[in-house]
């Protein structure tokens, strides 16, 4: 109940709150004079109410969504039986779990143990019992600062300056977690990897030649050591990667030029949403076209040419992926190559300039940040990609160059590494997180590049 009553509640009270708040602003404007005579707008008033009365219940439901499963659970455990709640924590967790399994969908592992039952009857009394209790806090808590925010509308009241720096407070709250949210990323890849590293040597990984990451269960077994270089795995992800690249930089460019520069407006208006299009076709989609047409249409033609092409090849879900990510290059580069202001056309032009030679020394050097950026997105979203490589390149982990061979990707590996009931104890596990780790690297790396290159050859116009 508590998540799908309360928050249409405070939303509910927030929209009362600002109307009540205009209205008494417009109220106080009649007494004083006129609008003139309040120092912000009445709908300023409105918002500053409508904030103080939604902010402190959001917060509750926000506090409480953290702590709820850590209090009701350390209430039930406190009412369990002392054998029970002696039990050593992994243990304990079991019974939980169990307890919980019962009270939401009366499903027990065990025989049906009369402590464990009464404990999930007892669950779901305190879990209904508190979420009532901070139902009516929230409410509480919303309805109080709302009064006292009506209170003090008056005249003088800077409510234009108290909801900007409301505002100010919530976009810095936003713009917080985001950063906090990359940094706990970052911090629990590293964290893994480091947990890797203490067992394969890095530059075994950095520099190694093979890459084969399954441990044997018993050490007579082959492959018992495993083998964690990660170069072929790296050599096939840029392989991919610059194949699709060869496809989508050039078509996307140029793609984008033809419809800012040459076509009509009419063309324009249905051509770019077509090509935007491929943007929305499902990678499962392009990945069965690759593995049950195009790859076979490249074997059948290296057949004829009498060269030996792998069924899974680099060539097929590069071509495939090239396709796949055209619009993120030809969109988002149509869009800053026609934000080119059309001054710069016409003083080009009127110089005796060609179009041709406008194009290339004016509007691309003026619209190359955003060129840029839509390769580089283009290139993350390349690197990325999974199940295109999956379908059509294959899981091999081949130390080649040559497109015609089966090549694997860093994410199809990570992937299947980590599929499965896994326990982050072994290096096969972990290696995911150093592969996750150096591919980051890598895109930093991709980007410090792409902002050199954009210095070094951006236009400033004033």
């Amino acid at each position: 109940m508590l998540y799908t009553s309360l928050l249409p509640i405070i939303l509910a009270l927030a929209v009362a709150s600002f109307f009540l708040g205009q209205r008494r602003a417009e109220r106080v404007a009649q007494a004083a004079g006129g609008l003139r005579q309040l120092h912000s707008l009445p709908s300023h008033y409105g918002v500053f109410v409508a904030l103080c009365c939604a902010l402190p219940g959001f917060v509750v439901f926000l506090v409480w969504m953290a702590c709820e499963e850590h209090v009701i659970t350390a209430m039930v455990a406190s009412g369990l039986p002392e054998a029970l709640r002696n039990l050593p924590a992994n243990e304990l967790s079991l019974v939980i779990n169990e307890i919980k399994n019962i009270a939401f969908g009366g499903f027990t592992a065990g025989g049906g143990n009369p402590a464990v039952e009464a404990a999930a009857s007892s669950y779901l009394d305190h879990l209904h019992g508190l979420r009532n209790i901070v139902v009516a806090v929230a409410v509480v808590t919303c309805l109080l600062p709302g009064w006292w925010a009506l209170g003090r509308i008056d005249k003088d009241l800077r409510a234009r300056n108290l909801v900007e720096g409301m505002a100010r407070v919530v976009l810095l709250g936003c713009a917080t977690v985001a950063v906090l949210t990359t940094v706990g990323i970052v911090l629990s890849v590293v964290f893994e990897a480091l947990r890797f590293f203490q067992s394969v040597s890095p530059s075994d990984f950095l520099f190694g030649l093979q890459w084969s990451p399954q441990i044997a269960m018993r050490a007579d077994q082959v492959g018992s050591s495993g083998a964690f270089g990660a170069v072929p795995v790296f050599v096939g992800t840029f392989l991919i990667a610059s194949i699709a690249m060869a496809v989508a930089i050039p078509v996307g460019l140029l793609s984008a030029i033809y419809l800012s520069e040459y076509a009509a407006p009419t063309l324009r208006s249905w051509a770019k949403p077509a090509l935007e299009i491929l943007a929305g076709i499902p990678t499962v989609v392009y990945g069965f076209f690759a593995a049950l047409t195009v790859a076979p249409a490249i074997r059948d033609l290296g057949a004829m040419l009498g060269l030996s092409v792998a069924s899974e090849s680099a060539l097929a879900a590069g071509l495939i992926m090239g396709v796949m990510i055209i619009p993120f290059v030809s969109s988002l580069s149509d869009d800053v190559i026609h934000a080119v202001p059309q001054s710069l056309r016409d003083g080009s032009l009127a110089m005796g300039a060609t179009r041709f030679e406008t194009i290339r020394h004016v509007v691309v050097p003026a619209a190359l940040p955003g060129i840029v950026g839509s390769i580089l997105l283009a290139i993350s979203r390349a690197v990325g990609e999974t199940m295109i490589v999956v379908m059509a390149a294959g899981l091999s982990a081949n130390l080649s160059v040559n497109p015609l061979a089966a090549v694997t990707t860093v994410t199809v590996q990570i992937v299947t590494l980590l599929v499965g009931d896994q326990e982050f104890d072994s290096p096969k596990t972990l290696a995911a997180f150093a592969l996750g780790l150096l591919l980051f690297f890598f895109t930093l790396i991709l980007n410090f590049i792409a902002l050199r290159v954009v210095r070094r050859y951006r236009e400033h116009y004033e």
